[in-house]
């Protein structure tokens, strides 16, 4: 009799404690391999990515990576800046960019993380992307500069702070909502991860030993998970 209401009273219990939905995490690493000379923006992004999703602690994660495909236009190159490398549908086909973000939709991320290396900038340095006019834009930058922060104390790399994706003047993609310049891949209408930030990690040729190095991958995809989690449990 003792443990029958044992067994009902634990029952009670786990009915009515509320449990935590596990945290849903995207990687998005750069597919281009066509970024600087002797680099490839995909491997190094690629193993950032790897290294972060093998930190502790670990959540749900998924990578979007579109580098190889077949069935997609420009798999392996292309800026997700530009409308031909992304909203464009070629040959019946989408981009790898536009099939990423499908794919990254379907698994209903919390937070989505883009990976990318930048070029022509001279510095050696991280760079953070939010978008501009988004619901969730204080919270987006907020977990930027925490990336940033973390990845510039956990290497050489210059804190170059965090910057709305409507500023770079390179791209000719438009957020619906606001008309202004934006990151495909960082747009609302495109990606439904209320989280969303893109990070530019050095650059393809003042970083370029440091970023091919995978000791260095290492500690930044480290740096970015452990900034990641401290900003999950404070939230």
């Amino acid at each position: 009799m003792k443990k029958l209401l044992y067994a009902v009273a634990l029952t009670m219990l786990f009915s009515y404690m509320p449990f935590k939905k596990k945290v849903v995490v995207v990687w998005q690493p750069s597919h281009q391999t066509d970024t600087g000379k002797d680099f490839n923006e995909a491997l190094v992004s690629n193993g950032i990515a790897e290294a972060a999703m093998a930190t502790s602690p670990s959540y749900k994660e998924y990578k979007v990576w579109s580098l190889g495909r077949t069935d997609v236009h420009d798999a392996n190159n292309g800026s997700n800046t530009k409308i031909a490398h992304t909203s464009a549908v070629v040959d019946g086909k989408l981009s790898g960019y536009a099939w990423e973000l499908k794919e990254s939709n379907k698994h209903k991320p919390d937070v989505f993380i883009a990976l990318h290396n930048n070029g022509g900038t001279k510095r050696h340095a991280i760079w953070g992307y939010v978008h501009y006019g988004d619901a969730h834009q204080a919270e987006n930058q907020d977990l930027a500069k925490k990336l940033t922060a973390a990845i510039a104390a956990a290497t050489t790399l210059e804190d170059r702070g965090v910057l709305m994706d409507s500023t770079t003047g390179r791209n000719d993609y438009t957020c619906a909502a606001t008309g202004k310049l934006a990151f495909y891949s960082l747009d609302e209408h495109v990606n439904t991860a209320p989280i969303r930030v893109l990070l530019e990690i050095g650059d393809n040729e003042a970083s370029h030993d440091f970023l091919k190095d995978p000791a260095n991958q290492k500690k930044i995809g480290e740096a970015i998970k452990k900034a990641l989690a401290e900003w999950l449990e404070k939230r």
